[in-house]
Parts: C-alpha cells; sequence; structure tokens
C-alpha cells in the first residue's frame, strides 16, 4: 500500500468532531432569559455557530431584536458562565470520529484541532470528551490575535503539530477558506454547522460519514 498521503490532520471543532449545538443553544437560551428574551429553537441557532462566541452572540442577538456593543459586552459572559457549566450535556461525538482517530493515530499521522472556540472552552471541551491527549497541537480562536479564516491559524496548527503535509477537515465556509488561505486541502463533512450547502464549499473531497475519511484522505 502506497504511504499515507498526509502527515498531520487537523480538525475543526464544533459541527466537525462533536455536535455541540444542544449545549451551545442551552447556554444561549439561558443568556436570552436573563436578557428577558425570547428563546431561540436549536434548529435556529445551528446555522449561527462559527466565528467563535462573540460572533455566534451577535447572530443570536440581532435575531431576537436587536444587538449594540453594550448589549453584546453584557451577554457574552452570561453565556460563556452558563456553557461552560453545561459544556458536555448534551454533546455527543459524531459517529465513528473515534474509530477514525484511532486508525490515523496507527498510521502515524498526527492528529490536530483547529478552531474558533475559545482556549478556555475547547480545554473544557475536550477534557469531557477524553480527547485532549489525542492530539499533537490545538490551536483555539484566541491563541493568536486572529481567528480562522486567517491562514496563521491553520499554519500555527501545522508548526506546533510538527510541520508536514497537512490536510484541514471541517463544515464550514470559514473552514474552507482558512485551508485555501493555507495552501493545504480541505476535506469538508456532510454534516455540521453551515449556512449553505456543502457543496459550495469547494472542499477537495467531502465525506457524509467518518468511515469514508482515510480514503477520501488516500484519494487526494
Amino acid at each position: 500500500m502506497p504511504a499515507f498521503p498526509f502527515d498531520i490532520v487537523a480538525f475543526d471543532l464544533d459541527g466537525t468532531l462533536a455536535d455541540t449545538a444542544p449545549d451551545i443553544a442551552g447556554g444561549i437560551n439561558r443568556m436570552l432569559a436573563d436578557l428577558g428574551r425570547a428563546p431561540l429553537t436549536e434548529a435556529e441557532i445551528r446555522p449561527l455557530i462559527g466565528d467563535g462566541a462573540r460572533n455566534l452572540l451577535r447572530r443570536v442577538l440581532t435575531a431576537t431584536g436587536g444587538s449594540t456593543e453594550k448589549l453584546l459586552d453584557e451577554a457574552h459572559p452570561l453565556y460563556l458562565d452558563h456553557y461552560a457549566a453545561h459544556i458536555c450535556d448534551g454533546t455527543v461525538p459524531f459517529p465513528g470520529v473515534e474509530q477514525a482517530m484511532d486508525e490515523l493515530a496507527a498510521l502515524r499521522v498526527r492528529l490536530a484541532v483547529c478552531t474558533n472556540k475559545s482556549v478556555r472552552m475547547t480545554g473544557l471541551l475536550l477534557d469531557a470528551l477524553g480527547w485532549t491527549d489525542r492530539f499533537a497541537a490545538i490551536v483555539c480562536g484566541d491563541t493568536l490575535p486572529v481567528f480562522k479564516p486567517d491562514a496563521s491559524t491553520l499554519r500555527e496548527t501545522i508548526r506546533l503539530a510538527g510541520g508536514g503535509r497537512t490536510v484541514l477537515v471541517g463544515d464550514s465556509m470559514i473552514d474552507a477558506r482558512t485551508a485555501r488561505a493555507a495552501g493545504t486541502k480541505f476535506v469538508a463533512v456532510g454534516f455540521g454547522f453551515r449556512d449553505r450547502p456543502v457543496e459550495a464549499l469547494g472542499a477537495d473531497a467531502v465525506i457524509d460519514s467518518y468511515d469514508a475519511l482515510i480514503p477520501a484522505l488516500r484519494s487526494l
């Protein structure tokens, strides 16, 4: 069998490795209740997720009555406190993801996370899932002064993981733009959080389950 084509597989986190929407929605709706606003459904919240918590909250506040920077400053800690306390109540790994990570590790591929989630929330979530030790590098939305889709985020992920041929696996246009900016291949998952059809992401490959990840990577 030919050598595996990648040294590093970097993953987005929310909507790519795990379905975090139930707990994000729970934190959002507790925050909205604190602000005296009506709740949103999880289905309404899913396409708003991305770009980090503050941008998510800006979209949520806009959708529920309007957003100002002052209100955003009030809402942000309310959301983070609620979410941190319940970060893995309803969150689940996507089917097959742990087996895929095990198989990649057996191929001596280094795994990494490149996410816009904060260092604090990423650490809490990975610890709760028992995944922290799986990754050679974890770069978050506040690790650097910039966040995805800035290419520096993925480049720093690659550097911390030891360098080499890299592919990014993600679920959104933000991930697609990050991979293109950094000059890496991009695999899109057909599930996750997205505001447009997966076909619109311009991915090098699309997978609908993690059973298909390694064959898709071998094909690139």
